[in-house]
């Protein structure tokens, strides 16, 4: 049996679990606190926040190879464990030019993809930089920022330079064009220990304040949009030699241009919708290309689906037993509760895939979800499978 120590607890290695115990595999798991989502499916632990290099190296003693959960790790630190013959997959070489978003950026621009104009900030040339672009403009952190947190729409220089000036880190930050999308997408690929690559079909995903907050599988665009998509993730994984999943965000423009925004080097909340709607979810298909497994057929099994996060709205510590009832009781829905413990505001608690036999039924799906979940949502006139 192999053992995989994953760095990082939190949904994203415990929806790794079903898939692990399929396929015979055993998660060890290296995460700060008890209470992480991870801790309940692993068939051991190491309890240590993620970045710390002393505690992989006792993971990797417990693990045939090692993989993430999430990309808040000390490369340098961890370099030292694979001199030593410690298996990261993927490798801290194509970890590498990814973990810092402006060197990420720098390196899909030198592959000669199409991204967004964008620039390192430093204090003296900001509002250099701000006239060039014009406002708004995207201002990001360059390290550690998910779910929203580090990524900000910049509307004049009076809101940009109290930004730059809370941080102390000299070029903290990446600064971006605005641009107007007409949709954001996303696809999740993998690549295996032999270079077999396959991908996800391309979904919209539709933020809010920027998080995730829906999940449209498949996009509706053009076969050409969606070839061009495929061809961008065989690029990215090829040249970097991945080997796992790897999630990309994109922008489609009016005008019919596909620019990518970011990778995501590991499983992504875009490809949440594959453990109910396709023929091998996008964990198994991590476990199967880390574990040197052939990849598995990432087709939908169904028309189309609607993902939607459920996101915290208030500080509590409810388990929302009552909501989650009702949420289980939409047809063909399939509710995955992460098992925190605390709710804040944004925090993502868990989420909800419905099976579409119509793809046009999507958004209503989708309102009816939150109209259940979040007080004072609207109810939708028709409802899917509730009564008015």
């Amino acid at each position: 049996m192999k053992r995989v120590g994953v760095i990082g607890g939190g949904q994203l290695a415990w929806m790794m679990g079903g898939a692990a115990q399929k396929l015979g595999l055993e998660l060890v798991v290296q995460t700060p606190k008890l209470q992480d989502p991870a801790f309940a499916i692993a068939a051991d632990t190491v309890l240590a926040k993620v970045d710390d290099a002393t505690a992989t190296a006792v993971l990797a003693s417990k693990s045939d190879i090692i993989t993430f959960e999430n990309e808040f790790v000390n490369l340098d630190a961890l370099s030292i464990l694979a001199d030593r013959g410690v298996c990261f997959r993927p490798s801290l070489k194509a970890l590498t030019p990814l973990l810092d978003k402006y060197h990420q950026r720098c390196y899909l621009r030198d592959l000669g993809l199409p991204v967004p104009e964008f620039f390192a900030v430093e204090r003296q040339d900001s509002e250099k930089i701000a006239s060039k672009l014009g406002f708004p403009l995207v201002l990001k952190s360059r390290r550690h920022g998910y779910d929203g947190q580090g990524t900000f729409i910049i509307k004049d220089l009076a809101t940009l330079q109290p930004k730059l000036d809370y941080n102390i880190t000299e070029s903290a930050f990446l600064i971006e064009e605005f641009i107007p999308f007409e949709q954001e997408l996303a696809i999740i690929a993998a690549r295996s220990v032999d270079g077999e690559v396959v991908t996800y079909p391309v979904v919209e995903t539709q933020q809010e304040e920027q998080v995730c907050r829906r999940v449209i599988a498949p996009a509706q665009i053009t076969p050409q949009q969606a070839v061009e998509i495929e061809a961008i993730a065989h690029t990215i994984l090829n040249s970097l030699q991945v080997v796992g999943v790897f999630g990309i965000e994109l922008f489609l423009t009016a005008e019919g241009k596909v620019l990518v925004n970011e990778i995501a080097p590991r499983t992504h909340n875009s490809g949440h919708f594959s453990l109910d709607a396709c023929e091998i979810s996008q964990f198994e298909q991590h476990l199967r290309a880390v574990c040197g497994f052939t990849l598995g057929n990432p087709a939908l099994r169904c028309a189309g689906a609607v993902m939607v996060n459920l996101l915290g709205y208030e500080n509590s510590q409810s388990d929302y037993e009552q909501k989650r009832s009702l949420l289980q009781q939409i047809p063909q829905a399939h509710l995955h509760w992460y098992g925190k413990t605390e709710s804040r505001l944004g925090r993502k608690l868990g989420h909800v895939t419905v099976l579409l036999d119509n793809q046009n039924q999507a958004m209503d799906v989708a309102r009816s979800i939150e109209s259940i979940w979040y007080p004072n949502t609207p109810t939708p006139i028709t409802p899917i499978g509730l009564e008015a």
